[in-house]
């Protein structure tokens, strides 16, 4: 692996939060425009983030055990009680990639498996893959046109769509 990346080293976050106040108040949520979130009955509140790269690829996660029926997907979980959205992603991006993101936008709002999660686009600004936690076997980092290659579940065609729109670009090889 390589020393850093755009340069932004592979290092240990050192000092991320430990306890679920520090997490609430965690560096790298954003003020932006959020539509209202009206999560349906019967499923609970997620939320996700994209991580993009600068140089365009994006990273993803192999739940360990193909959980959930997931071989490659975006990191997200559930929210925990009076917990901001933008938080628990941004925790969700550490526990199963190692990552340290920081919020830019909003995405979508997805109905999963169990979910309806909230999904922001986020940038890398420190963490290493090396660090994923025991949710996920394996962290990629893939190029934007060979996403829908990596997601396969029927949940993650709805974010690819949406990216292809926030990003304006195509993961159709035709461009289409």
């Amino acid at each position: 692996m390589p020393a850093q990346l755009s340069g932004i080293p592979f290092e240990p976050w050192s000092d991320a939060p430990q306890s679920h106040e520090a997490w609430n108040t965690v560096v790298g949520q954003a003020d932006i425009v959020e539509p209202p979130f009206n999560c349906p009955k019967g499923k609970d509140e997620a939320a996700g983030v994209v991580v993009c790269e600068a140089d365009g690829r994006i990273w993803l996660v192999s739940p360990s055990n193909g959980y959930a029926g997931y071989q490659n997907t975006f990191p997200k979980g559930r929210v925990e009680k009076n917990s901001p959205r933008q938080a628990a992603a941004i925790r969700e991006a550490f526990e199963e990639c190692g990552l340290q993101v920081e919020i830019t936008a909003f995405l979508a709002d997805s109905v999963r498996s169990l979910t309806y999660t909230r999904y922001y686009l986020a940038r890398r600004i420190g963490g290493t893959p090396a660090a994923m936690g025991w949710e996920s076997q394996a962290v990629h980092l893939v190029p934007f046109k060979k996403l829908g290659g990596f997601l396969h579940h029927v949940n993650d065609q709805p974010l690819i769509n949406a990216l292809e729109k926030a990003l304006g670009q195509s993961t159709s090889p035709t461009g289409g």
